[in-house]
């Protein structure tokens, strides 16, 4: 995808969206500077436009009963790119991966998740993950504590 070309305005409107999602357009106006009307107007080009790909709430995990994250490295058998494919749709019908990235080196996927308790990551882990076709090994890293979580990506004014 080509890069946008986005304003002082527009990356302002990013910023702050990015930081809160729910707020009315008339308080996303104010702290840009524009009216209403314009301003709404630049979030649906930026919208139409794919910079801006959806809204959503960030929960809290362990208030849902996901008291872990884990992250697993996981080696494929074969790199041939219909194997990658069947892999990568086989992940998206998980709903307990909540990220996956195809790597280049030793790992050829690595995965975020969320799991109960180690029990529920163990029985996904043996059950689903390891039985998978094309799945050669998997290494489990369990995330003791979040230093930093960000959505999103850095809006700079430039």
């Amino acid at each position: 995808m080509p890069r946008a070309k986005l304003d002082k305005i527009d990356r302002r409107i990013l910023r702050e969206l990015q930081a809160d999602g729910r707020m009315t357009n008339v308080d996303l106006a104010e702290r840009v500077g524009l009216s209403a009307p314009p301003c709404l107007r630049r979030v649906r080009a930026l919208e139409e436009g794919g910079v801006i790909k959806g809204y959503h709430a960030d929960l809290a995990p362990a208030a849902l009963g996901y008291n872990i994250v884990v992250f697993a490295q996981v080696g494929l058998s074969s790199q041939a790119d219909a194997d990658l494919r069947r892999f990568m749709d086989l992940v998206e019908n998980w709903p307990q991966v909540r990220e996956c990235h195809m790597l280049a080196g030793e790992t050829d996927f690595l995965l975020k998740v969320v799991a109960e308790d180690w029990e529920s990551y163990e029985t996904f882990l043996t059950k689903q993950l390891t039985t998978a076709p094309n799945v050669s090994h998997v290494k489990s890293a369990l995330a003791i504590r979040t230093a930093k979580h960000l959505p999103g990506v850095p809006v700079d004014e430039v």
